[in-house]
């Protein structure tokens, strides 16, 4: 492993950024970190990870000089915020990185700003990837899938790190800046729409004459049928947890925004996305509006995503 892999920044201790951090350092990479709220920073801490108390003091804690070595190797520093945080997390990184230091943004960004924030980085002169991480806190912990955009010599210098992060064969290099956030944007849109027919099946089974045992359903579905997934064991799961009535979930569903970034470009390429776009007006209307459906894709969000779901 290089040397400047055996230590990275990390920003952002959430659900998958404290499990992702947990992973790649389990795997051998010692994580220098910080997180704006102090709620993160003691979790954290309390996994045994070193948590600094700004920025600042985290990039100085990341200044290594490899042994026998007059050239200081880039420091690599993974950010994992919401993609409302990115810029001024970014603009304070360029304050205390140097010239040459790499920077992933593995949150769900939309790829455009990926592009503009690669070109402002490269501007300034350092190095940024965009990373759509997918798999939620569980992947996260015991190996997500990463779809990685950037320059590819950047690319190269840290697929050590996205190897570690990732399940078996589960990374790939996608091109350049923005590429990575775009495949994840189009997964999480394909994502909307496999749960909206999982959700609307599962409510014709519920209201058929037969009254079906849909947890047995769902179990039988996860063996050797076609539409046998992670997403139907997930909500197999949720049966288990919560009974076939689904009690205590809500039957009105949130939405993140990220499947309309898939709509809408989906729309400047001028490619139909009926399902997709079927799907988040079925979020939006769920608003007031509650149904067996809903508690089926609020059951799956909770239990792969860990999505707060209760019923009101």
């Amino acid at each position: 492993m290089k040397n400047n892999m055996k230590r990275i920044g990390y920003i952002g201790f959430g659900k998958m950024g404290l499990n992702q951090a947990l992973r790649l350092k389990e795997q051998g990479i010692e994580i220098v970190g910080f997180n704006r709220s102090v709620e993160g920073k003691v979790k954290a801490i309390t996994a045994g990870i070193d948590a600094k108390n700004s920025i600042k003091e985290m990039c100085e804690a990341l200044e290594v000089q490899p042994q026998g070595s007059k050239e200081v190797e880039p420091r690599i520093v993974w950010i994992m915020v919401s993609h409302q945080g990115v810029d001024e997390v970014l603009n304070e990184l360029y304050s205390y990185l140097n010239k040459g230091d790499i920077i992933i943004d593995g949150g769900n960004s939309f790829y455009k700003e990926s592009m503009r924030r690669a070109l402002e980085a490269e501007q300034k002169g350092f190095e940024f990837l965009d990373a759509g991480v997918s798999g939620g806190p569980n992947g996260a912990r015991n190996g997500a899938c990463i779809m990685v955009g950037g320059k590819k010599e950047i690319y190269d210098l840290c697929e050590d790190i996205f190897k570690l992060a990732s399940a078996p064969n589960a990374y790939k290099y996608f091109g350049i800046s923005g590429a990575g956030h775009f495949v994840k944007m189009v997964h999480n849109g394909i994502e909307y729409g496999m749960m909206q027919a999982i959700g609307e099946g599962f409510e014709v089974l519920k209201r058929s004459e037969f009254n079906l045992n849909l947890k047995e359903v769902s179990e039988l579905y996860q063996n050797r049928s076609v539409v046998e997934s992670r997403l139907v064991g997930w909500l197999h799961n949720g049966f288990e947890k919560f009974g076939e009535e689904l009690v205590g979930i809500s039957g009105e569903v949130s939405h993140s925004g990220e499947c309309e970034w898939t709509v809408n470009t989906a729309k400047e390429l001028n490619v139909p996305v009926k399902i997709i776009e079927d799907s988040l007006e079925f979020r939006k209307r769920s608003a007031g509006n509650p149904s067996f459906t809903g508690k089926v894709l609020s059951t799956m969000r909770t239990m792969f995503g860990g999505h707060e779901v209760k019923e009101k």
